[in-house]
């Protein structure tokens, strides 16, 4: 993978798990806690991605990008063992919360996991700005314009 690729992926994949924010919102304020906790997932998912790909690395399953990430990311600190305990959590509440009939979500842990997925979403946007900076020629104001202002 090519550098100018790897930067395309960075900037599409945070701001994909951005905009899943906002859906997450909207599926919790109607009331749809389940989809929102997937639309959370698939946002940390996106911010998780967009992190590898300035290494750059990825996989085909969700497993073994949440794995690289664990061991390359938070076991060595870039990112709090905190932060990566709550990625776990998100997991697997939303693979109980798709797959299991009889799961039952309340509001609260709902809001939990877009908590986590804002969270996610900013430390990816800090560690991908400062990659920006130092690997490629883009001004901070082209840095701003190519990175949706999503963490409101």
């Amino acid at each position: 993978m090519n550098n100018k690729i790897s930067i395309g992926l960075c900037i599409n994949r945070l701001n994909s798990g951005k905009e899943k924010i906002d859906v997450c919102k909207l599926l919790f304020d109607a009331g749809f806690y389940k989809d929102a906790n997937n639309r959370a997932y698939y946002s940390i998912f996106n911010s998780i991605r967009a992190i590898l790909a300035t290494v750059p690395v990825d996989f085909k399953k969700h497993k073994d990008v949440i794995s690289y990430f664990n061991q390359n990311f938070v076991k060595t600190e870039i990112f709090p063992k905190e932060l990566g305990h709550r990625i776990s959590l998100a997991t697997a509440i939303r693979e109980d919360s798709d797959y299991l009939d009889s799961y039952m979500i309340d509001k609260s842990e709902t809001l939990e996991q877009i908590q986590t997925a804002k969270d996610v979403s900013e430390y990816a946007e800090k560690y991908i700005r400062k990659w920006l900076k130092e690997n490629t020629d883009f001004s901070e104001k082209e840095i701003d314009e190519k990175l949706l202002d999503k963490n409101e």
